[in-house]
Formats: C-alpha cells, sequence, structure tokens
C-alpha cells in the first residue's frame, strides 16, 4: 500500500492575509479618520476666526429672513429694487431698536420698586436665617463682610481683570454688530453674485448638485428663521402674559428677554424663564413665584410638545433628538453661539447631504418650497375604501 503525502498548503502573504472584512472596516476606518480630522480642522479655524465668522452667520440667517421680506415688497408693494432693501433693512434696526427701548425704559421705571423690595427681601432672608438657624443678623453681616474681604481688588485681581474682559467683551460686540449689518447689506445687494462666485470655486462637474443642494438649503433656513420667530414670540408673550396678570414686575422686559433668548433652543427660555420666577421670589413672595415657575413650565411643554414636533419639525425636518444633541454639541465646541447656530446648520447640513446623496439635482436643478418640505401623510382609508 502506497501513502501519498499532500504538499501543504502555501500560507497567504501581504494584503491576501487579510479578510476581506477587515480589509473593508480599514478602508472605512481611515477614510473615516481623514474625514474627523478634516472636521476638526475646520471647526479649530473657525474657532480662531470666531469674531469673523460668528457676525457673517447671523447675517447669513438674518438674510434668510429678509430677503423673501424685500422680494415681497418688491412683488407685491411694486418696491424699487434699492428701495425694498433699504425698507428691510430699517424694519430690522427699527424693531431691534424699539426692543431695547422698552426693555431700558421699563427697567428704569420699576427699578426703583424692585430694589426698595430687594433691600426687604434680603432683610426677611436675614430674619428666617436668625429664626431657623439661629445666627444673629450681626454674625450674618461679618461673615458677608469677611466675604467681600477676600475678594481681591487689586489692579489684577478678578474683579479688575473681569471687568476689563467685559470692556472688552463689549468692544467685539459692537464690532460685530457693525459687521453683521454690512454683512447682511451685502447679501441683500448682490446675494446671487457672492453665490455664484462661491459656485466657482468647485470643479465644473460639482458645480450643479452643490448649487441645487444649497438652494435647498436656504429654503430650509428660511422656513427656520420664519418658524423660530413664531416660536420665539409665542415663549416671549405666554411668559410676558404670565408675569403680568400675577403682577410680576418688569413684566414687559421679561417678555422680550424670553424672546430674545428663545432663539437659543431649549437653554434660553429655562434661563429667562428662571429670572422670572426669581423676580417673583424676590417681589411677590413663595406663592406667585410657585404660580410664574407653573407657567413657565406650561409654555415650555407647549413649545416642546406642540409648537417643536407640529412647527419646527417639518420646517427643518430634523428630529427633536438630533435637536438636542446638536445643541449640546455646539455649546460644549462654541459657546453661546454654538447653542444658537447648532439647529440651523445642522438642518442646512441634513437637506444639503439628502439632495446630493438622492442626486435630485439630475430631476429638480432649482427645488422650490414643496420640493424641500416632506409631503404630507396620506390620510387612512377607511373600511369601505380597503373593500
Amino acid at each position: 500500500m502506497f501513502w501519498r503525502q499532500r504538499a501543504e498548503p502555501t500560507p497567504p502573504a501581504g494584503d491576501d492575509a487579510v479578510s476581506p472584512g477587515m480589509r473593508t472596516a480599514a478602508a472605512w476606518a481611515w477614510r473615516f479618520l481623514v474625514v474627523i480630522a478634516a472636521a476638526g480642522v475646520l471647526v479649530w479655524i473657525i474657532i480662531q476666526l470666531r469674531l469673523i465668522v460668528i457676525p457673517v452667520i447671523i447675517g447669513v440667517l438674518l438674510a434668510a429672513l429678509l430677503v423673501p421680506y424685500a422680494a415681497w415688497l418688491q412683488r407685491r408693494l411694486r418696491f424699487p429694487r434699492w428701495l425694498a432693501i433699504t425698507t428691510a433693512m430699517l424694519t430690522l434696526v427699527g424693531v431691534v431698536t424699539a426692543l431695547i427701548w422698552l426693555v431700558v425704559a421699563q427697567v428704569r421705571a420699576g427699578w426703583p420698586s424692585l430694589r426698595d423690595r430687594s433691600v426687604v427681601a434680603w432683610d426677611e432672608f436675614l430674619d428666617w436665617l436668625s429664626a431657623t438657624f439661629g445666627l444673629s443678623a450681626d454674625e450674618i453681616t461679618d461673615w458677608v463682610d469677611t466675604l467681600v474681604g477676600e475678594l481681591d481688588l487689586s489692579t489684577d485681581g478678578p474683579l479688575v481683570t473681569g471687568a476689563l474682559s467685559v470692556g472688552s467683551t463689549a468692544a467685539e460686540v459692537l464690532a460685530g454688530a457693525v459687521l453683521v449689518l454690512f454683512s447682511l447689506l451685502f447679501f441683500l445687494i448682490d446675494g446671487p453674485g457672492i453665490w455664484r462666485f462661491v459656485v466657482r470655486l468647485f470643479p465644473r462637474r460639482a458645480r450643479t448638485p452643490v448649487d441645487g443642494a444649497a438652494r435647498a438649503g436656504w429654503i430650509t433656513l428660511t422656513n427656520f428663521a420664519k418658524v423660530q420667530i413664531f416660536v420665539a414670540f409665542v415663549d416671549g408673550l405666554g411668559i410676558g402674559l404670565i408675569a403680568f396678570f400675577l403682577g410680576v414686575p418688569l413684566a414687559l422686559p421679561i417678555g422680550v428677554a424670553v424672546f430674545l433668548a428663545s432663539f437659543v433652543p431649549f437653554v434660553g427660555a429655562v434661563v429667562t424663564g428662571a429670572l422670572a420666577v426669581l423676580i417673583a421670589l424676590v417681589y411677590n413672595g413663595p406663592f406667585v413665584a410657585l404660580l410664574m415657575l407653573a407657567g413657565v413650565l406650561l409654555v415650555q411643554q407647549l413649545e416642546g410638545n406642540v409648537l417643536q414636533p407640529l412647527v419646527m419639525g417639518p420646517a427643518v425636518r430634523v428630529h427633536p433628538l438630533a435637536v438636542v444633541l446638536a445643541v449640546t454639541a455646539g455649546g460644549l465646541l462654541a459657546g453661546i453661539p454654538g447653542t444658537l447656530f447648532a439647529v440651523p446648520i445642522v438642518a442646512f447640513v441634513n437637506v444639503f447631504v439628502r439632495y446630493i446623496a438622492a442626486k435630485r439635482w439630475r430631476t429638480v436643478p432649482n427645488p422650490t418650497l414643496s420640493d424641500v418640505l416632506p409631503p404630507p401623510d396620506p390620510a387612512p382609508r377607511t373600511d369601505q375604501e380597503r373593500s
């Protein structure tokens, strides 16, 4: 009987030694890392140039609101183009100036009584501490004086440094406001020309897809600006009216503050609502403060359960969970500006990517509002229709 020895197979070498699944995972991994690195560098550059980038983004958001308004003035009222742009700019400046004037006037008028009531509330708080913990007013006052004495009032102390930082911030805000107005003016005057210049920076084959996707994203930004103003108005009006009917002082400034802060999703209205509750606690007492807290929570529930799903969701086509995550990530990366711009940026990127991925530029090169908004859900069929 003869035995034939089989030759051992030669082990694979090089790329053949790696399974196809591992090669696919590695290919995805290094491309993902490159994309993350590029995004990180882009975010780092934006943060370094935030004094320029933030005003320009604000100008883009305001342009998304004022461009349709200027177009309406030209179409409906037959305004010349220059007059429509001027009217739009003056309307914006007039509304912002009126809101600031109302707040300042109301605060000046109500500040003396609120200050006197704050002193009374402080005395009542001292009496409560004395009755609860057996502390005398002199001991509490000595502790407060000691705490104030511990603060460093030297030229390099935290208070002086903080004051200089506030002055620097005020100058940056003023410069940013001027840059916002200039950017907005040029967006209104020559927005299409600026966009054509940006499109020409892309390769020729990519210009049509990028142009169509950006147009779809622009429509989403326009919807976001309109709906966000409506949601902020409901928040400000609701909390302001509740404060007014409860007799809380500075009801009008509270409403305006809630309106402005509501442009920062979830965070702004909560902070200003807490301010309203604090004012009610100082001026009106615990019972009215609890009623004010209940009113703030009611308005927040109305926004979260009605306005956000029914109005904001269809307008920006972003899931509420994605909104929360985007706001949180924006706050971690860029603070308050990050929370302010997170939702419109995510909405724009979402529509942009969907348009490119679906290759819709082949069938819809110039999308309209109906092409961007989701179609309504079909009505359920009745038993008779099923039969």
